[in-house]
């Protein structure tokens, strides 16, 4: 980042904020960039690299640097903790920033060579790789203190970030850091007995917290370079159209406009503010071409996908012999579920920030992809990879909306440099409309499901078909995730389903539509979660049998499955009475190999209306590294899901979404939020995702209690508003 970057903050409030943070707090450097280059930092002597995650400085605070974005999802403190714990650091000492984009040094280790942020692995892939980390700088600081003190390491401690000798001698980490770093690393270090974790396992205090709080914490939104144009991009429409010819007079009129640039998507306004920008945006005259443009509507989509959904899919899953088992079983039970396309509709909408010349270009942006982004934005410029720099800031909630493979947001920043030749800074902004009506979705998707059932209500047969588009198709990611034509993506939660079923068929049609479609928080599992949680509640009415019992009878060679389904049903008193209008239904899933049952209370309202009151939940996500962040991830992954549960999604009519913003795409408000207590499942097991496997099975728990009190079927999301009582 340049020395001129800042945030726009009264210089009151920047005195309160050091003052309120200091040298032992959150401190000077938490995602934020103006702080080093206040007085304080400019008089101390340059920090020291440990290795490629750990920065300790001569005033003794440990910088952790977090290769994966920090959206809101807690992942700075979560990685900061495995430090801090091997480390032996105290709490207060600790910071944490995004890494540099450097897929050499900061790969995500579940992707391969990228660094990314997404599928709720940055603490999964990060545990043993940052205890590594950890416990090497504490080696190197203790040979630092030995060769110093001239004293067997052995006999040297470290606690609370002080290395100690019994002879009284006595070190900061700051103090040792410099000589440490010269010296070679140890070849295998020794871990930590969990038996002695000090951090993991409690809920220390979250690193953003305070930033967030005052705001002072830097999201894309916030950066002003000298000389920086605001850019708005008019793209089409409809998805596929083109530019055909534009007339930028009156929009050059609007005062405050500098220019208006042809990019690849669309035409840009360039102005010295976002009012101006917007305004010089509605004032073009654009004409389209709309012959490679879709059209159709999602009623017509879904026609389609029915008729799909009647013939025989791509086999994802095949067990036993499904047809002999249908034709033999005493009874058939069929059902279909539908699902709309959904975005993603994060509080900061897409922005960022490039400059760009000759010699290279620097990005600033919440950036959840940097290598993919690194190499898109590289290739519109001309300029190789590791010419664009890119500076990871705090993003304000993504769902996936900002990992994209062809890194529209970016790209377009990029190309709107490009177009000005690099005369001044762009900061490109999508409004909310601009994303909601011309984004990336999640895919509409259609299922049909059909059990057969014996004589004595066991199910012995179960067939699957899903239709619905691939999120892999045409990415850099097919070669390894569409396998024999299927996108693991569409049938995750479905095809690894863990219910002991003998014969089973899961199946796959994959469509194609001119809607451009993006991974959503918690990807396949947003739906198949439903279809087959449901779709087993009704097995269960049709056989008279109790929904946990069914569950815990098909899940006896699934202990973790098996585990968060008792526990939850336990918490939330299954089997016991509820008083008159409430309802109650469970759902248990894997996603992200972290395993998850919700019990859902709704309460009936007089008029038909209904409101869910009580979520119970309990996770199993292995170690748990911090229990409130888990606590807080899964209460927002289920806020997140009953948006989609009782929320409309949206629609299409001849090519044009219909929602534009939060006034017709609704999302979950905070009195519809429900009571949510959330049990943790100890374990010794390595830590797993919980950014995002809270949200797939509340939708169906909700579905499944409304579906016990009223003795009605739900099977398409959103759920109706009003029901009718049994």
């Amino acid at each position: 980042m340049t020395d001129q970057t800042k945030i726009a903050l009264p210089a009151t409030s920047r005195r309160r904020f050091l003052q309120g943070a200091g040298a032992t707090s959150l401190g000077l450097v938490v995602g934020f960039h103006w702080a080093p280059r206040n007085a304080m930092a400019q008089a101390a002597a340059a920090p020291t690299m440990m290795n490629a995650f750990i920065r300790i400085a001569p005033d003794n605070t440990v910088t952790v640097l977090s290769k994966h974005l920090e959206m809101g999802q807690g992942v700075y403190t979560g990685l900061a903790t495995i430090v801090a714990e091997e480390l032996d650091a105290d709490w207060a000492q600790i910071r944490a920033e995004g890494a540099p984009a450097d897929a050499k040094l900061y790969n995500n280790l579940a992707f391969g060579p990228v660094q990314g942020t997404g599928g709720s692995t940055a603490i999964a892939n990060s545990w043993d790789q940052l205890r590594k980390a950890g416990a090497t700088a504490r080696a190197l600081l203790v040979a630092a203190a030995a060769e110093q003190w001239k004293v067997p390491a052995a006999e040297i401690t470290v606690n609370k970030g002080v290395v100690s000798h019994k002879s009284g001698k006595k070190a900061s980490f700051g103090q040792l850091a410099a000589n440490a770093a010269t010296m070679t690393p140890p070849a295998e270090v020794q871990l930590k007995d969990p038996a002695k974790f000090q951090y993991i396992g409690k809920s220390v205090a979250r690193l953003d917290s305070r930033a967030k709080s005052t705001g002072t914490a830097q999201f894309t939104i916030d950066v002003k370079l000298p000389g920086m144009l605001t850019a708005l991009l008019q793209r089409a429409p409809l998805f596929g159209a083109t530019v055909k010819s534009f007339d930028a007079t009156k929009a050059k009129a609007v005062p405050g406009v500098v220019d208006v640039v042809q990019i690849s998507n669309g035409v840009a306004v360039l102005a010295k503010n976002f009012w101006a920008a917007k305004l010089g945006r509605e004032a073009l005259a654009i004409e389209w071409d709309e012959t490679n443009a879709e059209k159709r509507g999602t009623e017509q989509i879904l026609a389609e996908y029915k008729e799909l959904a009647k013939k025989p899919g791509l086999p994802a899953r095949k067990e036993g012999n499904i047809e002999e088992a249908f034709a033999k079983a005493a009874k058939v039970i069929e059902a279909t579920y539908d699902f709309p396309y959904l975005a993603h509709a994060p509080m900061e909408p897409l922005d960022c920030v490039v400059t760009y010349d000759a010699n290279g270009a620097e990005i600033w942006a919440g950036d959840q992809f940097q290598t993919i982004d690194q190499m898109n934005a590289a290739r519109v410029l001309g300029l190789k990879p590791e010419q664009v720099k890119i500076n990871t800031l705090f993003a304000g909630g993504s769902f996936g909306r900002r990992a994209n493979t062809v890194s529209d947001y970016i790209v377009e920043g990029a190309e709107i440099a490009k177009a000005i030749e690099g005369r001044a800074p762009v900061k490109l902004i999508w409004t909310r409309e601009d994303d909601i009506q011309g984004g990336r979705y999640r895919p509409m998707y259609h299922h049909a499901l059909k059990a057969g059932i014996d004589a004595q209500g066991n199910i012995v047969a179960w067939q699957h078909r899903i239709v619905g588009q691939s999120i892999i198709a045409g990415t850099p990611f097919e070669p390894v995730m569409v396998k024999d034509g299927i996108d693991h993506t569409s049938v995750e939660g479905a095809a690894n389903l863990p219910y002991a079923i003998p014969n089973m068929s899961v199946e796959l049609h994959t469509t194609k539509t001119g809607v451009p479609v993006l991974w959503w928080r918690s990807v396949g599992s947003t739906h198949t979660a439903f279809a087959t949680e449901v779709f087993l509640d009704e097995i269960a009415a049709e056989t008279k049998q109790d929904p946990v019992a069914l569950r815990r009878k098909l899940l006896t060679r699934h202990p973790r499955h098996l585990g968060v389904l008792n526990l939850a049903a336990e918490k939330a008193g299954w089997g016991k009475p509820l008083a008159k209008g409430r309802l109650r239904g469970v759902a248990v899933h894997e996603s992200f190999n972290s395993f998850v049952a919700e019990v859902a209370e709704v309460v009936l309202q007089p008029d038909g209306g209904w409101k869910v009151d009580r979520v119970v939940a309990a996770v199993d996500c292995g170690t748990p590294i911090n229990p409130n962040i888990i606590r807080a991830q899964v209460e927002s992954g289920i806020g997140f899901g009953l948006s989609a549960t009782i929320k409309p999604g949206l629609s299409m009519k001849d090519g044009r979404i219909e929602q534009s913003n939060f006034h017709d795409y609704e999302v979950l408000r905070i009195h519809e939020m429900p009571k949510v207590e959330v049990h943790i499942v100890p374990s010794k097991e390595k830590p797993t995702g919980i950014g995002e496997p809270g949200t797939p099975p509340v939708a169906p728990a909700v579905a499944n209690a409304l579906m016990a009190g009223t003795k009605q079927v739900f099977r398409a999301l959103p759920l109706p508003e009003a029901v009718k009582s049994a």
